[in-house]
């Protein structure tokens, strides 16, 4: 059991925090994960200009292995604007313009890499949402949209990188924070990896999150990537997928895991539970709705 929660303002005009708004939706459903909470948050962004954060660990271990990430680079052209290290993570502003896939996949020798984006940046830790606010300062934030999640450990370790949300690796900008199993997990895995696509955990988010992205990769709408992977993926599944300029779901026809939205003309809301849209909007009657069974849609900014 995991929590899941995703918030798009439409329009520039709006007096939500992106980051005070996802720490508050998961405040809401922290019972359904209290192990580990993150958040994908999609801010401004600049022209060649590539966000990154990575794990890096602490001391000794942190210190060669930004050394590491440092020179791997430069091997690659890219110019570093600014860095800093917070908490066990190492984030680094680069100016670039190469392959995203090839630096990426490099880096990972370096240092695990939690995201990479234009305007994507993937904040996860162990603890509770208020834990990971106070470590990295998500109330602060502001931007367009982002995601978030509360995990339960139940198949691996609780550890900042069994986290979610989950980077697409290799594609910028893309993310997923999912509420299920997907049980053709390895059949599915195998065929990308058969077109030279790493992966770099066991997660089936991950999974999720790499084929969403090849698709997109490939010029079909995000619209039509969900539609397709309700068929191409087995098992009982809620999720919600950003990319740099739209939000969207999936659920699975069986329905098993809970998702409800919200939406006015200025944002849309989704979240696992109607607590967290309640914390939203404190003392007022929601009008929300639960997506049918086997059903997508997908948002976009207005300007």
């Amino acid at each position: 059991m995991c929590g899941i929660a995703g918030i798009m303002l439409k329009g520039s005009s709006n007096s939500f925090k992106i980051g005070e708004a996802l720490v508050n939706m998961l405040n809401g459903c922290q019972h359904r994960g209290p192990d580990s909470t993150g958040f994908a948050l999609y801010g401004e962004s600049q022209e060649n200009t590539l966000k990154l954060r990575l794990f890096v660990g602490q001391g000794d271990e942190s210190i060669a292995a930004i050394k590491s990430i440092q020179q791997l680079l430069d091997e690659h052209g890219a110019l570093i604007i600014d860095d800093e290290q917070v908490g066990e993570t190492y984030r680094v502003t680069v100016n670039y313009t190469g392959d995203i896939l090839k630096i990426s996949y490099a880096l990972e020798h370096a240092a695990k890499v939690v995201s990479i984006g234009n305007s994507l940046d993937i904040i996860k830790d162990v603890g509770s949402a208020e834990d990971v606010d106070e470590r990295y300062h998500i109330r602060k934030f502001q931007g367009s949209h982002g995601l978030g999640h509360v995990r339960l450990a139940t198949e691996s370790d609780v550890k900042p990188e069994a986290a979610h949300p989950f980077w697409a690796t290799g594609f910028a900008d893309v993310a997923i924070v999912h509420n299920g199993q997907i049980t053709n997990y390895w059949k599915m895995r195998r065929r990308l990896e058969q077109r030279d696509y790493e992966f770099h955990t066991d997660n089936d988010s991950e999974l999720i999150a790499v084929y969403l992205a090849d698709k997109l990769s490939q010029g079909d709408e995000l619209k039509d990537v969900l539609k397709t992977s309700i068929d191409d993926l087995d098992g009982t599944f809620s999720f919600l997928v950003s990319t740099k300029d739209e939000i969207g779901y999936a659920k699975d026809r069986l329905a098993v895991k809970p998702m409800v939205m919200y939406e006015t003309d200025d944002l849309v809301a989704i979240a696992s539970e109607e607590v967290s849209l309640n914390k939203l909007f404190p003392g007022q009657a929601l009008n929300t709705k639960e997506p049918p069974p086997g059903t997508y849609n997908t948002w976009s900014r207005s300007i």
